[in-house]
């Protein structure tokens, strides 16, 4: 039976036949496992991917071992989703981390004052999203690690300052990204989500922003902050949480009020299965019927399994 791999597939195949470091190659093989067909035709490629996979990562659970501890660019994630700051040095990266979270970034006006990511988590509503302020790139230098942590996180937050040169910030930045390939276009869908900061708006003029938008490689979108102004960072937030792409879903035991304090994340899009799948498997096998209460729907109306979520839906599960 033909493999019949698809384009994901084959650009998984060439990131890791590209890829220079051990973990950026357990990365791509983790895509290769995700986008593979599933039938006969591919069970020897998939158990050669697992094979590979296995042998990568104990050779790198080795290597940590040798260098005597863990290593610091690898955050686990944390919350609804990680967005990761990246910026040239005394950008304003820290002070935003230190604004939106409870993280002791270090603020400093001295370069290179954030050694090793930070991670803080930022509440936005009723649920936290975590920001890792990340130490600062140049064009002679880009800390060893980087790489992978932007390529494990949600979304990436390139950090402008408007009281700075905004070209060579743009060019430096960008720049980087593309040559990581970390952009996520119709190339290269193993790239991720990026959006801009521009920092300091409270000390620059508003044909920064117009300058901003004219430089920029492409029409990503833009949010102004200063850390001094409570409104700009809640709306930052509010922006991560749409680009996350991501919907808040409450549980509903049936005759009990919702659970509204811990909603389940899930990507938008998803389903009244998914959200069984989440919870868990079995359950989701067991899973008969739903009710839900939000939008497009009357309140308790039954829905079927593959009803799509909107944000702030209540669902009620009812199982065989």
């Amino acid at each position: 039976m033909p493999a019949n791999l698809t384009p994901d597939y084959l650009k998984a195949d060439k990131w890791f036949k590209e890829a220079a470091t051990d973990e950026e190659r357990i990365l791509a093989l983790e895509e290769m496992m995700r986008v593979i067909p599933k039938h006969k035709g591919t069970d020897h490629m998939r158990a050669e991917l697992r094979r590979k996979y296995s042998a990568l990562k104990e050779s790198a659970e080795k290597k940590k071992k040798v260098s005597h501890g863990p290593d610091p660019f690898h955050i686990p994630k944390s919350g609804a989703g990680q967005v990761v700051l990246l910026g040239l040095p005394n950008n304003g990266k820290s002070s935003i981390v230190a604004a939106t979270t409870h993280a002791k970034a270090q603020v400093a006006d001295f370069p290179f004052a954030t050694s090793i990511p930070l991670p803080g988590m930022a509440q936005f509503e009723d649920i936290k999203i975590e920001i890792v302020d990340m130490p600062p790139i140049t064009t002679e230098y880009a800390p060893a690690g980087i790489v992978n942590t932007l390529r494990n996180c949600d979304l990436i937050g390139v950090v402008i300052d408007l009281s700075s040169d905004i070209a060579q910030q743009i060019k430096i930045c960008f720049d980087f990204l593309g040559e990581k390939r970390l952009l996520l276009d119709k190339d290269n869908t193993l790239g991720k989500k990026c959006f801009v900061i521009a920092a300091k708006a409270d000390i620059s003029s508003s044909e920064k922003i117009d300058e901003l938008k004219k430089l920029l490689p492409k029409p990503y979108e833009i949010t102004a902050v200063s850390v001094n102004d409570k409104a700009s960072l809640d709306k930052m937030l509010a922006d991560i949480f749409r680009l996350l792409d991501i919907v808040r879903i409450y549980a509903k035991k049936p005759g009990q009020r919702p659970d509204m304090t811990e909603p389940f994340i899930l990507p938008r899009g998803s389903n009244v299965i998914d959200l069984a799948q989440s919870i868990h498997r079995e359950l989701a096998e067991k899973l008969r019927t739903a009710r839900c209460w939000g939008s497009g729907v009357h309140d308790g109306q039954n829905v079927h399994k593959t009803h799509i979520l909107n944000d702030k839906d209540i669902i009620e599960l009812h199982f065989a």
